[in-house]
């Protein structure tokens, strides 16, 4: 029988899910945020859907959806040969071959690999950046991952409206900065958002994230939720953090 070191590389670490599950990262690479783990708490997924996560990096997503909901199989998509190798060990690790499977391929032409109308549900945590926005990380994984290096808005809400189902959904978590632009492209490709939430790290600061819920083929009518709050104080997540994080 196989532990857990025969799964991890040198420089890799091992973090407790704490839901039965582990997930393999590299630091020196890109490991998941508090973002990725949110979108798997917004996203809706039914029992015996079919669920793509496009840029899953390192399938933080599908190994969070495949313990929280009923969905019948969750596919990560990601560009990246070592990190998409990195996610599938961590599928392996935790035995979720029969639910979870991660393909190295570009979002940018993710119709042409799973085909029109293949999926029920699509989440998405983008890249946030555009060329003049923050810095770029000189360490190239970690420079794909935060800006539009490999691909653009565009390109992820596009091709999400190709491969998701008449009626499908589409989650993304992103920036309040880039509102404005998210809805025109989703609604331009008949991604009619439905449902949104703003993240703020502490009760009286502004929000810096913004999770967001597309209906494809979906009438013009948006619920606007409570805000989610991360922090009561530095250090301290909120209750319903800690929900999400299935900590209480």
């Amino acid at each position: 029988m196989k532990t857990t070191n025969d799964f991890v590389k040198e420089n890799e670490r091992v973090d407790d899910l704490q839901n039965g599950y582990d997930i393999i990262q590299d630091p020196e690479k890109f490991c998941f945020g508090i973002d990725a783990v949110l979108l798997s708490g917004f996203a809706k997924v039914k029992k015996g859907e079919n669920v793509l996560d496009m840029g899953t990096g390192t399938g933080i997503i599908p190994v969070l959806l495949s313990a929280k909901t009923e969905g019948e199989f969750f596919t990560g998509l990601e560009i990246q040969n070592e990190c998409a190798e990195m996610a599938q060990r961590s599928v392996a690790m935790n035995q979720l071959e029969d639910r979870v499977k991660i393909v190295q391929g570009d979002i940018k032409e993710a119709a042409d690999i799973f085909g029109a109308a293949s999926f029920h549900v699509v989440t998405c945590n983008p890249p946030y950046m555009i060329g003049q926005h923050g810095l770029k990380n000189p360490y190239m994984p970690k420079a794909i991952a935060r800006h539009e290096i490999l691909c653009t808005l565009e390109d992820v809400i596009s091709q999400g409206a190709r491969v998701l189902k008449d009626r499908g959904r589409f989650y993304m978590v992103h920036r309040p900065f880039r509102l404005v632009e998210i809805m025109n492209i989703m609604t331009k490709y008949k991604l009619e958002p439905k449902r949104m939430r703003l993240v703020h790290p502490y009760v009286d600061r502004e929000p810096n994230m913004v999770l967001i819920e597309a209906l494809k083929g979906g009438n013009s009518r948006i619920q606007i939720e409570p805000p989610l709050v991360v922090y009561e104080k530095p250090g301290v997540y909120t209750k319903t953090i800690l929900e999400i994080y299935g900590k209480v």
